[in-house]
Order: structure tokens, then sequence, then C-alpha cells
């Protein structure tokens, strides 16, 4: 198939360029001017510079194209001025998914995330991971970055009202090798290996392999149904954060943090950090939103996605193996 891929630079986006052209696919990358390419080192494609507002640039590009993965966006739990995310993320949505239309794609892939998906049920005291039928509430949309989402994916769902083959995907917590930015969730691995992670706070989330988040965007292409949303995670990587330092102490011999912070300290603290931010322009090192999404345990249930597109499922144990043995060989630990 002949493949169009916005968000080819990032984290996900560069395990699925990998992973459509291991399996002989041509594909054609949408990249901003200075976009950082490490992850797409001795790759073999077509580059596209440009960005996702560029309506004449999408639909000129993807003429003639069978497949359209929208990967791309705008990522920030805090900047001085939104205004630049919900253009990215809705508006560059709309550009992308319409123009991909218009060429007539025979599948256009969305790449949405589990924000968007309603917060696991507490019942009888155990949390019930939530799944692609729970809806987020307004309330439950803590920061921009998930509101921008939140409507991005309201686009995506619009335009398959009118016609368009859109398939939705909501990934979880990615790990795994290629997390050049560092992610904030590739982040943790980091500070852990760095020994900068004095204390942590008693959330959990939903750990699924990168490249298995890749495969699932192109078995979406495959098999998905248009309309359909499915969370791209794993059936046993429900892990609270104390699970989750436990395993990386289990791989790297350093102690796991034992200092459980609780929430209003650390809610204090993001007030704090971000109060400074605004006087230095500087990326907090706590934010409010991270702090607010910390609270609840962000559990999920990708049973549709393993049902229904076969999801691969490597377990979570060996998606932290390989990005510590990335982070390592590639020069993030310091210590």
């Amino acid at each position: 198939m002949k493949c169009f891929v916005t968000g080819a630079s990032g984290f996900v986006g560069s395990n699925l360029m990998h992973e459509l052209l291991a399996r002989g696919h041509c594909v054609k990358a949408l990249l901003r001017p200075g976009a950082d390419e490490r992850g797409l080192a001795g790759l073999r494609f077509e580059r596209v510079p440009g960005d996702v507002l560029d309506q004449s640039l999408l639909a000129r590009e993807l003429a003639g194209c069978d497949w359209c993965f929208h990967v791309a966006a705008s990522y920030h739990l805090w900047l001085r001025d939104y205004s630049s995310m919900y253009a990215v993320n809705v508006r560059g949505t709309r550009n992308v998914l319409e123009a991909a239309g218009n060429a007539g794609c025979r599948r256009i892939v969305y790449t949405s995330t589990v924000g968007c998906i309603g917060r696991p049920a507490n019942r009888n005291g155990e949390i019930a991971p939530a799944t692609e039928s729970d809806i987020a509430r307004e309330d439950e949309l803590s920061g921009d970055y998930k509101r921008s989402k939140f409507q991005a994916e309201a686009v995506a769902t619009e335009l398959f009202q009118k016609g368009l083959p859109v398939v939705i995907v909501n990934p979880s917590a990615p790990v795994g090798p290629g997390d050049v930015k560092p992610t904030p969730t590739g982040q943790i691995i980091v500070d852990f290996l760095n020994r900068r992670l004095p204390a942590y706070i008693d959330t959990g989330l939903n750990w699924v392999h990168v490249r298995d988040v890749a495969a699932g965007h192109i078995l979406a292409a495959e098999n998905g149904l248009p309309g359909q949303r499915y969370i791209l995670g794993h059936q046993q990587g429900n892990w609270t954060m104390q699970q989750t330092l436990a395993t990386l102490e289990k791989i790297t011999g350093f102690p796991a943090p034992k200092v459980k912070l609780p929430y209003w300290v650390a809610l204090g603290v993001a007030e704090i950090s971000e109060g400074i931010a605004i006087f230095t322009g500087k990326t907090p090192q706590a934010t409010l939103a991270g702090v607010r999404m910390a609270k609840h345990k962000m559990w999920f249930n990708p049973g549709r996605a393993v049902r229904e597109l076969r999801l691969p499922q490597t377990p979570p144990e060996q998606a932290f193996r390989d990005a510590v043995d990335w982070f390592r060989t590639n020069g993030y630990v310091t210590k």
C-alpha cells in the first residue's frame, strides 16, 4: 500500500514507520522543518516538508495514497499559550482527514489517546478497566492537551458520519525503543536510571510495548471497522506506579523509591513549578495537568483490539527492558 504518515518523527510515529517499511509498504512522511529525525535513521521513505495546517500541501501529497495515518499531535502538559496546540490538534486533524477523504484513501487511521476514554469505574472497591464505550466527561479532561484531543476525536467521528473511512485508535502508555524526546512516560524511566526519582505518586497506567501500538495502527487499517475506537494497550498492563517501579528495580538492580508523595503535596509542587515557569518560560518540572491525571488510575481493557484486530501482546516487562536498553545505548543515562 502507498501510505501517508503525519507525526513520523515522534515516538509512536517513528515506530510505525519502521513497521510499515518492514512489511513492504511505500511511505510518504510529513515532517516539520527541523524535526528530530533520529528515530527514522536508516529508513528509506519519501519526505514531505510541511505541517498539518497547510491544506494545499496535504491535498497535493495525499493524492494517490491508499492509507493515511494521522499520528501527529502537539503534546504538552504546560504551555504559556495553548492556541497553537488547539490549532494543530483540532484544525490540523480536520485538515488531514478531509484531505485524505478527498484523495480517496481506503482507510484513514486517526491516533487519539486513552485520555478521551472515560475513567475506570470503581465497583465495590475494585477498579474496572475502562473500555471504548466509556466516554470521558468534561470534568475528566484534566488539561488542555486532553481537551484538544477530545475535540479532535469529535472531528474524526463527525467526518466518519459524513462518509469518510476513519478508524480511531486510542493508545494507552507506550514504552520501548525510539523514545527520542523522551515522552513523559519515557522520562519516568530516564529519571529512574539517573537516580532522579526520589518519590512517586500513587497512580496507575496501562503499559504497552510501542511496537505493539505501531502494529495496531496497521492492523486498524487492514481490519478496523470505520467509526470504531480501539484501545491499543495490554490486557496485563494495568500496573500501579509502585508495581512499575518494582519492575524497573528488577530490570536494573537500582532500588525503587519508597516515598509515596501525597496528592496534595504533589499538587502544591506543581502550582509552584508552574508559577516559576510563567516568569522563566521553561517547562515546569511538575505540571498541574500531569498531577491531576495522576490522581486516578488510568486502567483500560484493550480486549476489542485483541479480538478484532489481533493486537500483539508483548509482555509489559519486555517493553520496559527494551526501553531501558535503548536509553542506555543512546546516551540518556549519565550516572
